[in-house]
């Protein structure tokens, strides 16, 4: 008998056939792995290999900032975050953002990562969060930044190669609109090999931003701000590999 049929049989007499017995105990482990499942999208092979829902302040602990003064964490709602509330004491050795919080104690290359981030200063055209990747050292690293307006300088992608950041991005939008204590699901994949670089923000099917570039592999993975404010929360990063690092510190020259 067709499963469909049997289902319909099962459902309207209140016992199953004894030969739909055996499928339906497997539908509670189906249901169970449904909603264990990775995101739409996410490539074969890759798995989750790390995850920050911010529950405490002990969360703080995972990120290695620029200016831990300015760092701090918070709660809204059922939501735990993590606030940078000012402009870090850092100087840079070559011009790129000064507020910058990397996951400390793992590096991947090719990766796809979801994060939501709320910009809490006010309005202007550069205001902007940032997103950085293959992080290397403080002059060597990609990051993305989403800002209201964009230029040459603003809301693009751009690589720090040991010389003031360079826009590497070939597409991008007018700007984006943070709006006032908002949050926005952000991603980003890359793809070392073929050098892809694309940025969603809450359109997870469509990108604002495409950029191509094979300088770095294995990074961290941090983010922040140019020199704005805002909050960092819910992180997932997906990888088909990744590897530990010693969680050193590559700020402090910087302090």
């Amino acid at each position: 008998m067709p499963e469909h049929i049997l289902l319909a049989v099962a459902f309207s007499s209140g016992q199953p056939p004894p030969e739909m017995k055996k499928s339906l105990l497997l539908i509670p482990f189906l249901t169970i792995f449904t909603l264990h499942a990775a995101p739409e999208g996410i490539p074969e092979g890759y798995k989750l290999v790390y995850k920050q829902d911010f529950l405490d302040a002990k969360s703080l602990k995972d990120f290695i900032p620029t200016d831990t003064r300015v760092w701090k964490w918070g709660k809204d709602g059922d939501r735990g975050y993590i606030e940078h509330f000012g402009r870090s004491k850092y100087k840079y050795k070559v011009r790129s953002p000064y507020n910058i919080a990397l996951i400390g104690g793992i590096e991947v290359k090719d990766f796809v990562l979801f994060v939501d981030m709320m910009q809490t200063g006010k309005e202007y055209g550069h205001r902007d969060m940032c997103i950085f990747y293959g992080f290397q050292d403080r002059s060597h690293f990609y990051y993305t930044h989403i800002a209201s307006v964009t230029d040459n300088h603003a809301h693009n992608c751009f690589i720090v190669n040991d010389k003031p950041r360079t826009k590497i991005s070939h597409e991008t939008t007018k700007g984006h609109k943070w709006g006032s204590k908002d949050w926005h699901q952000m991603k980003v994949v890359r793809e070392q090999a073929s050098g892809k670089i694309e940025i969603y923000v809450n359109d997870m099917a469509k990108p604002i931003m495409r950029a191509t570039d094979k300088t770095f592999g294995l990074g961290r993975i941090g983010f922040g701000s140019f020199d704005d404010t805002g909050r960092v929360s819910r992180i997932r990063l997906f990888s088909p590999d990744s590897k530990e690092n010693s969680g050193d510190d590559p700020f402090i020259e910087g302090r």
